[in-house]
């Protein structure tokens, strides 16, 4: 498997979060959950949890899935938005580097092999997870506008989007 691949190409793409089948995922071993926060959970600019978000997380406690938050962005914003679920975090985790995924999986006490990740960027969630040798998920971002970096970032992922559907790795589309 070339290196592109086997560090920027998700396992799975789904248009949100609330696609994907935690029932499935439970069965098959899944119990914990590594998420980004910004434009995966909800928008960026949005500092509180949606009902629906909120419906989210209850459903993967019910399912004894533990989840942490994994994100680049500062204490003040991940904490606020962390309190009312009763989550973990981690805040500034420097995504892609691998720290802040092995504190979380040092944090949760389960084997790699039961976790997943889910992000909206291929190059922080999706690169950081594999670089981990977790699943990764990446979903599309809630909002369709990004900081600079992130737009940068974008730029990035599009060409690589492209290149693996030019080679047939992917089959969704955008």
């Amino acid at each position: 498997m070339g290196l592109l691949r086997k560090y920027f190409l998700p396992n799975a793409y789904v248009s949100s979060i609330h696609n994907l089948d935690w029932n499935l995922l439970a069965q098959s071993g899944v119990k914990g959950v590594i998420t980004d926060l910004d434009n995966t959970l909800v928008g960026w600019d949005e500092s509180e949890p949606t009902e629906e978000v909120r419906n989210w997380f209850r459903k993967l406690n019910e399912l004894n899935i533990t989840v942490t938050i994994v994100s680049n962005n500062n204490e003040a914003r991940v904490a606020r938005f962390c309190e009312s679920l009763d989550v973990d975090y981690i805040f500034q985790a420097q995504k892609p580097r691998g720290k802040s995924f092995q504190k979380a999986i040092d944090q949760m006490k389960i084997s790699s092999n039961d976790i997943v990740v889910i992000g909206d960027q291929m190059l922080t969630d999706v690169f950081g997870g594999n670089r981990r040798d977790l699943y990764t998920i990446m979903v599309v971002p809630v909002k369709q506008t990004d900081g600079l970096i992130t737009k940068f970032n974008r730029m990035i992922e599009r060409r690589l989007l492209n290149y693996f559907k030019r080679k047939g790795y992917i089959k969704w589309e955008e």
